[in-house]
């Protein structure tokens, strides 16, 4: 099925009036199969036609795993029903339940107006311009309404009239790209303003959270006390992360390396004939390339030196889940470290990854 004719089948046979047991309730339900050969990466998709009660506005929603899997709380991407099912909305949109719970519904409404219009505010005006900045549910009180307040931005179809499914898709994707953006930036907000973001997250999920460690403030009189720290401090690592590392070192696994991906607090250490490689493995979150790129930097030198004997050092290798850019490709070959990052076809990487065996030839930056 389509992904047109799914939402057109949604639209014109959900009724609420006969509960969560219909083949459309159930279609509903079975959403990731349908949707998981658009959406690239490792996002959970849910569909709902309510628990218990029939939903007033069924939804398909994608949820980055390190921001929430649930729709109760955090941000995610949602394909939201209007209650007269005439309209469907695919919106960047926020959990609501958990604040309603919390705030009550009138304040919990207040704080995610605010919240997502700091953050539509916030994003590139080039990358939004064409998008809508409110989303008419039917207006009714309870959980549609608090999501009109919480839509950051919106596409809004007729299901009578629903594209085809290359504008559907790309608009998809499109909203996905947007989501990872969005969610740096609401950071970024929640550490620089007061009573703007109110949304619930997970403690420990992102790199400023990280990054507060036994290190942070840590002057070591010798290489022996901070290789004992770091040996004993707790390391937060997203389940990006981890997967990263295991997709990586089964691929390396499999083309005849020997792997290990447990020698804390290293990510990867490879080994084959003739050389040594420490690969640090860092997250990227769409535009955001700079930060991983700078930790990487930091963590490969400093693990190098104070891990490893002058005469014994490993080559360098920095591993990201998507494309660095060809400037950061660059800057890491000159201080003399490879680059891997994840693509549509395997794993690319630049000339000295290549060369090595580590990665595919690609054009650089892909």
């Amino acid at each position: 099925m389509t992904l047109r004719s799914f939402l057109h089948e949604v639209g014109t046979t959900y009724d609420r009036l006969e509960g969560t047991g219909t083949p459309t309730a159930r279609l509903l339900r079975d959403a990731p199969s349908h949707f998981a050969s658009t959406v690239q990466g490792e996002y959970v998709i849910k569909g709902s036609a309510g628990t218990g009660a029939a939903a007033v506005c069924p939804w398909v929603a994608f949820f980055d795993p390190d921001e929430t899997v649930t729709a109760r709380h955090g941000m995610y991407v949602v394909y939201l029903f209007a209650e007269n099912m005439e309209t469907v909305s695919l919106s960047l949109n926020h959990g609501v339940t958990e604040l309603r719970e919390k705030y009550g519904s009138a304040d919990a409404n207040r704080k995610l107006e605010v919240e997502a219009g700091a953050i539509r505010e916030a994003l590139s005006t080039e990358d939004c311009q064409d998008l809508d900045a409110s989303i008419d549910l039917g207006g009714r009180p309870g959980l549609p309404k608090s999501y009109e307040y919480g839509n950051v931005f919106a596409r809004t179809y007729n299901v009578d009239d629903l594209p085809d499914d290359d504008v559907l898709c790309a608009d998809l994707r499109r909203f996905i790209g947007l989501y990872q953006d969005a969610l740096v930036i609401r950071e970024h907000l929640r550490q620089t303003t007061r009573d703007v973001i109110c949304t619930v997250r997970a403690e420990g999920t992102w790199p400023h959270e990280q990054n507060e460690d036994g290190l942070l403030h840590f002057a070591p009189k010798s290489d022996e006390e901070y290789v004992q720290i770091i040996e004993s401090r707790k390391i937060v690592k997203t389940r990006k992360h981890e997967t990263l590392v295991r997709d990586y070192g089964t691929h390396l696994r499999a083309n005849g390396f020997e792997v290990g991906t447990n020698v804390h607090p290293r990510d990867i250490v490879v080994r084959n004939e003739s050389a040594h490689w420490l690969v640090e493995a860092k997250v990227v979150r769409q535009g955001n390339a700079t930060h991983a790129v700078r930790e990487a930097l930091g963590q490969l030198a400093t693990y190098s030196f104070l891990l490893y004997p002058p005469e014994e050092q490993p080559t360098q290798v920095a591993l990201f889940t998507e494309g660095i850019g060809d400037v950061y490709v660059r800057l890491l070959e000159h201080h003399g470290i490879a680059s891997v990052w994840r693509s549509a076809t395997g794993w690319s990487g630049s000339p000295r990854a290549v060369a090595a065996g580590l990665a595919e030839p690609a054009v650089a930056g892909a």
